[in-house]
């Protein structure tokens, strides 16, 4: 198999790469009716969004968000697929080391859901991601580790390069969205909402748990979110761009 980016490298599919594989289509019930995906957006900070999520067939959601406590009548606590860059394996998890432990615990909240992660992207994620499966294995843990397929991730980069986003990498919400608008009838995402203040030109924060802001230069969002309303206009899906109606 070729790596996505890097598609010079190969890796061997041996016996120990292959039954990490799932041995059928892992989504039984698709296509799903209504999916949300919960991107980390400030704006869903008291949007009272929670119960709407939770009430969607599918919820996807990014790079192991915070869902529990205060936040959950916001963002919700259904998860049932979570992306992973391997980077926060390596970061924040000591690559499984040390802190094995806080990572079960801290995966444990999304309860059986799917870990998506991009194995064959680069060379370099390749390892992380591996040690994700095998800790999961070995805990008997609930969740199921998923990789991206490294041909559906460049012809995913390829198509969206025809609409104009040409950055060096694709952001995981542009990828998610695209995987949910495949996967089900209905796509409302939430949380999407790439600047510094709301509609009503209220200061928000840029994730819902924190204001770390993205890296200059790897992806472009403001072309990525101008695909995202194109959508959002045709009716392919729905952008909540305000708080949620409770009833």
């Amino acid at each position: 198999m070729s790596y996505e980016v890097e598609s010079k490298k190969e890796i061997p599919i041996r016996k120990n790469i292959f039954h990490m594989f799932p041995v059928s289509q892992p989504f039984v019930e698709y296509p799903y009716n209504q999916c949300a995906v919960v991107g980390n957006g400030g704006i869903l900070n008291k949007s009272l969004c929670g119960a709407e999520i939770d009430k969607s067939d599918f919820v996807f959601r990014c790079n192991l968000p915070p869902t529990t406590g205060d936040v959950s009548k916001d963002v919700g606590s259904k998860t049932n697929l979570v992306t992973v860059n391997p980077s926060i394996i390596t970061l924040k998890y000591g690559n499984l080391k040390k802190n094995k432990t806080i990572f079960l615990e801290d995966i444990a909240t999304y309860g059986d859901a799917f870990l998506l992660l991009p194995a064959f992207s680069f060379r370099a994620n390749t390892g992380a991601s591996f040690k994700v499966y095998y800790t999961l294995k070995e805990s008997k843990a609930r969740q199921k580790v998923l990789f991206f397929h490294p041909k559906y991730l460049k012809h995913l980069a390829l198509f969206w390069r025809t609409k104009g986003v040409t950055a060096y990498r694709l952001s995981t919400g542009l990828m998610i969205t695209s995987v949910a608008v495949e996967l089900c009838e209905h796509v409302k995402l939430y949380g999407f909402w790439p600047f510094s203040k709301t509609i009503e030109d209220t200061p928000i924060s840029h994730h819902y748990y924190d204001n770390r802001l993205p890296k200059r230069g790897f992806h472009q969002m403001p072309k990525e979110y101008s695909q995202i309303l194109q959508l959002h206009v045709k009716g392919i899906l729905k952008l909540q761009f305000s708080k949620c109606e409770v009833a």
